[in-house]
């Protein structure tokens, strides 16, 4: 059985919590160590726990979820931040990685979503909610739009196809069925679109880290 990564829930709704908890935790690679109801406990039990993977809401009482990921940050906590929010909105997207976020997924999020999100930010990834990214893909902010057209002039239109598939939620698997093509050959189109998305949503990263969406 692979390692199992430890992982802390911060939400100010009990409910949501629950409900996080139990799937999350339907992964057995998977194990939720703490929870906390607001931000000055959730940097806490970070400091305390070292979690892998600290799971935010952005609006908590007292210290936000972008000021426990900053903290984290200049502290040099270890643990890597996965935003979970209502808000669909490029701009705090774009803040929450400026403060050290490495992943963003809306709430309401498909149910599997959330472990591919802890997985691929473990493995060094930063991952994009396919709702988040279908939005993206939709409308263009005052402050993105002109590097969003510049960057996705230059993928192929393979590519793009594939990005919007994925943005609908489709696996690697299902859209080289339905484009006739293997899923190596899509991950491999992948790769490099990624790197064109990541331009756009972490322009503050790493240019060797890879995007998931």
């Amino acid at each position: 059985m692979a390692k199992t990564i430890t992982v802390l829930l911060a939400d100010d709704h009990p409910i949501v919590r629950k409900g996080l908890k139990a799937t999350i935790e339907d992964d057995e690679t998977l194990s939720v160590v703490a929870e906390a109801a607001d931000g000055e406990t959730a940097l806490n039990k970070i400091r305390e726990l070292r979690p892998q993977i600290a799971i935010l809401d952005i609006e908590m009482p007292g210290m936000n979820g972008l000021a426990v990921a900053r903290e984290v940050k200049s502290q040099q906590l270890g643990t890597s931040i996965v935003f979970m929010t209502f808000h669909a909105d490029e701009d705090l997207m774009r803040a929450a990685m400026e403060v050290g976020g490495r992943g963003y997924l809306l709430k309401g999020s498909e149910t599997d979503e959330v472990a591919q999100a802890i997985h691929a930010v473990c493995a060094g990834r930063t991952y994009i909610g396919s709702t988040m990214a279908s939005i993206l893909f939709g409308q263009k902010s005052e402050v993105a739009g002109d590097m969003l057209s510049s960057n996705l002039q230059s993928l192929t239109p393979t590519e793009k196809k594939i990005l919007r598939l994925i943005a609908d939620g489709k696996s690697s698997k299902e859209i080289g069925e339905a484009l006739g093509m293997s899923s190596a050959a899509v991950d491999m189109r992948l790769s490099r679109a990624r790197q064109q998305l990541k331009k756009i949503l972490a322009p503050s990263q790493n240019s060797a880290d890879e995007m998931t969406v």
